[in-house]
C-alpha cells in the first residue's frame, strides 16, 4: 500500500500486491479500492500483480474540494501508472471506473496499456440528450444529488439494499454484509467528491474516447442493470470501440463483480489469457 501525490497536491491511496503482469482496477462511485477485494485476491493467486487505488475524494485519498471530473480522474490514474512505471498493464473498471479507464487510455495513450475491460460501465453517455435519446433524464441525477445532500448515510443504505445489487428483485437473497460494506466504503469518502461525482459520471460523453482506443477491450454488462441501463451503454460502447468484445450477462445486476464474482473472474481471466 502507498500514496502517490498528483500535480495539484492530491494524495491518491493505492494497493500494490504481487508480481507479474499488472492489472489495475478502477472502482465505481462512491466506493473505494476495497470493492475489488475478491478480484484482487483471485488474480493475485493466478500470478498477476494487482493494483487498486481510491479515486480522489474517495476512500483513503485526499478529500479535495475540487477536481471531481473525468479529466482529473484520468490524470490521477496516469500519475499512478507513471509512479509505478507500469508496462503491459491491463486496466479494469467498474461503473464510473469504466469511464475512468476509457478516458485515461484515450487521453494518455496506449504505450503502457495491453488490454482493458469495463464492467457495468457508464460509457458512452448516461444522461439523455438530443444525440442520446435513450439516456436517463437529468432529473434522475439531480434526485441522486438531492438525496445525498439530505442524508448521505441513509442514501448509502438504500442504494445497495435495492437496485445496486438487484436485491429489490422478487426472490433476491440480500446480503446484509455486502450492504454494510458498500455503506462503509461510501461513508469513508467525502460528500463533496461524491456530490460532484454524480455530474462526472452522468454527463461525461465518452463517444470520441471510445473511437480512439485500439487495444482489445472486453465490455461486460448485466442486462438487468438498474443503475447503468444495458441498452444505452454496453452495446453502444462495444460498437464504438475499434477492438471491442461485448459480453452480456442475462439477469445480472449492476454490482455483478460482487454478486457473481466467480463468473466475472473466470471470464476476465480467459480474456487476459487469450
Amino acid at each position: 500500500m502507498g500514496m502517490v501525490t498528483t500535480n495539484d497536491g492530491t494524495e491518491i491511496f493505492y494497493k500494490d500486491w504481487g508480481t507479474g503482469q499488472p492489472i489495475v482496477f478502477s472502482h465505481g462511485w462512491p466506493l473505494s479500492a476495497d470493492d475489488w477485494d475478491n478480484q484482487l485476491l483471485f488474480f493475485l493467486n493466478h500470478g498477476y500483480r494487482v493494483i487498486a487505488h481510491d479515486r480522489r475524494g474517495h476512500g483513503r485519498s485526499t478529500q479535495t474540494s475540487d477536481g471531481h471530473d473525468m479529466d482529473h480522474y484520468a490524470d490521477d490514474l496516469a500519475a499512478l501508472t507513471a509512479h509505478l512505471d507500469l508496462r503491459d498493464a491491463v486496466h479494469v473498471g467498474h461503473s464510473t471506473g469504466g469511464g475512468e479507464v476509457i478516458h485515461y487510455i484515450a487521453r494518455h495513450g496506449e504505450s503502457r496499456v495491453r488490454k482493458a475491460a469495463i464492467m457495468s460501465a457508464i460509457p458512452p453517455l448516461m444522461v439523455q440528450t438530443e444525440a442520446n435519446p435513450g439516456g436517463l433524464p437529468k432529473s434522475v441525477f439531480d434526485d441522486l444529488q438531492a438525496q445525498l445532500a439530505a442524508n448521505r448515510s441513509e442514501f448509502y443504505r438504500a442504494l445497495p439494499s435495492g437496485p445496486f445489487y438487484g436485491y429489490n428483485r422478487p426472490g433476491a437473497q440480500a446480503s446484509e454484509a455486502i450492504i454494510e460494506n458498500w455503506w462503509r466504503q461510501g461513508m469513508m469518502g467525502g460528500a463533496k467528491a461524491h456530490y460532484d461525482g454524480i455530474v462526472a459520471f452522468s454527463q461525461t460523453d465518452f463517444t470520441e474516447d471510445l473511437k480512439k482506443i485500439t487495444v482489445p477491450v472486453l465490455v461486460m454488462h448485466g442486462d438487468d442493470d438498474q443503475i447503468v441501463p444495458y441498452a444505452d451503454s454496453a452495446p453502444l460502447s462495444a460498437e464504438l470501440l475499434q477492438n471491442g468484445t461485448l459480453k452480456t450477462y442475462p439477469g445480472f445486476p449492476h454490482g455483478m463483480p460482487t454478486t457473481h464474482a466467480d463468473t466475472i473472474n473466470a471470464d476476465l481471466l480467459a480474456f487476459l489469457q487469450s
